[in-house]
Parts: C-alpha cells; sequence; structure tokens
C-alpha cells in the first residue's frame, strides 16, 4: 500500500485556491467497528503525508478527513467510543451499503477496502431455492464442490463488484488511489479445504442446529400453554443440574406458558 501510494497516487493539487488549506479526504467501506480501521488509516496517512510533503515542498499543512463507512446495522457507538483520542483527522460515519454511491463526485482522494468485499450484497435466489438446480443445501456459504452454487454466487459477485467499482469511480478524483484488500483462492483449491471453509462450515451447521431447536421449542411450548400446563423449575435447586442451552430452554417454556 506505501508503494502504491508512492507510485500511484497523483497530487494534482488538493488545496483550495479560496482558503489555502489542504485536505486529503479518505473512506474506509466496511470499516465495522474497529479498531483494526484506525490502524489502516494511520498507515495510509503515514504515506500520504511522506508523498506530499515530497511533491510539494514549500505547500501549506495537509489536513485529513476520513469518513468510516459500513451498513446502517454496524455498531457505530463502539467504533467511535474507540476513536483514538490522538487522532490526526476529522473523522465521520457513512451509514449504507457500498455497492452504491455514498460520496459526491469526485470528493475521495483514496478509497479503502479491507476484507469487506466478500460480503455479497444478498444471498443468491437460486441458493436458497430448494427447486433450483443451484439449492446449496442450507449451508451458509459457496464451499465450491457444486458447480451450480459456484456459478450463482459468482454471478453475484460479479454484479456486486460492478456496481462498486463503478460507484468509486464516480466518487474518486482524477488521480485518487483506491485500495481493495480482499482474500482469494488458489485454482484447483476448494473453499471447503481451506481452515477459512471448515470453521465457516461448522459455524453454519451450529445455526441450522440452534435454529431447529428454537422452532422445536415454540411447537412444544405452544402445546404446553394451550394445554395450560404450567412449568415450575427450581433453577437453584441443588438436585437438579441444567446446562446452559437447557436454561434458556425452560426459561422460554415459562414464557409461552405464562400467557
Amino acid at each position: 500500500m506505501d508503494e502504491g501510494i508512492k507510485e500511484t497516487l497523483d497530487f494534482k493539487s488538493p488545496c483550495s485556491d479560496s482558503s489555502n488549506t489542504c485536505t486529503f479526504r479518505i473512506a474506509d467501506f466496511g470499516c465495522s467497528a474497529g479498531p483494526n480501521t484506525f490502524l489502516a488509516m494511520e498507515k495510509i496517512m503515514e504515506a500520504v503525508e511522506q508523498k506530499y510533503h515530497a511533491q510539494f515542498q514549500n505547500s501549506p499543512p495537509l489536513e485529513f478527513q476520513v469518513f468510516f463507512n459500513d451498513v446502517t446495522a454496524n455498531d457505530f457507538n463502539t467504533l467511535f467510543k474507540t476513536l483514538p483520542s490522538y487522532q490526526k483527522y476529522f473523522a465521520a460515519g457513512v451509514p449504507g451499503t457500498f455497492y452504491g454511491r455514498l460520496f459526491p463526485k469526485s470528493t475521495l482522494h483514496l478509497a479503502y477496502a479491507s476484507y469487506s468485499l466478500q460480503w455479497l450484497s444478498k444471498v443468491p435466489e437460486e441458493v436458497v431455492d430448494t427447486k433450483s438446480p443451484a439449492w446449496n443445501k442450507g449451508s451458509i456459504q459457496c464451499s465450491g464442490t457444486a458447480k451450480e452454487v459456484a456459478k450463482a454466487y459468482s454471478a453475484q459477485f460479479k454484479a456486486d463488484m460492478d456496481n462498486f467499482l463503478n460507484a468509486r469511480a464516480q466518487e474518486i478524483i482524477g488521480g485518487g488511489l483506491m485500495v481493495i484488500i480482499i482474500s482469494g483462492l488458489p485454482d484447483g483449491i476448494l473453499m471447503s479445504q481451506t481452515v477459512v471453509g471448515i470453521c465457516i462450515e461448522l459455524f453454519g451447521s451450529c445455526l441450522i442446529d440452534m435454529a431447529k431447536l428454537v422452532s422445536n421449542n415454540i411447537r412444544l411450548g405452544l402445546v404446553c400453554a394451550r394445554a395450560g400446563v404450567h412449568f415450575i423449575f427450581l433453577m437453584n435447586s441443588k438436585k437438579l443440574k441444567f446446562s446452559s442451552n437447557l436454561r434458556i430452554n425452560v426459561l422460554f417454556l415459562l414464557l409461552l406458558s405464562s400467557e
């Protein structure tokens, strides 16, 4: 990234003629709740300042404005509560999907996206359709073992990347720079054969088991509630030992029966 800023970034004129101030605008697309984004912004600013002072030796000081972007469900409260007090930039949050326009035209000098573009804008409809040949059979990822599933995910990724690049092309100024960090797979290696793929598959199976458990408890709770049966459990009794999952199930049944 340092080399890219040094060799590729083109400082045509970040300064305003009227106020003689120089403002460099950076956007982190998919910032999450930190703190990795803060470290990345510091490294970017260090490299930009070196390039700026080397190109404009007698220029005014460079000021930075950093936009932290993520979906509206992101925990921006945690993000800004952990914002370093010593930061040398003006921070702002920009909620919304990065698969569309988020900034006015030609306002960003550098766009940054680290391990965020693997999150698609939506789940391909084919992979959740049980009648489709691309049905993913309940898996939460593209393991790569089924060609039709991989084709559906690939098509969605292509559409999302087109939207992302088209939006950034309008937002980044001429001579600006975009940095994208994303994981990839060597040809011939399936996602299911990687450590990340194995972990995600395990996580997915846990989610499915939890969903089934909740569904079964709802049905059991409704039957008990309709029959007028009330459950009383001595949660603190030494004779009864409940696992954490059973405690949740018991409380869930108690709530249903009380209604």
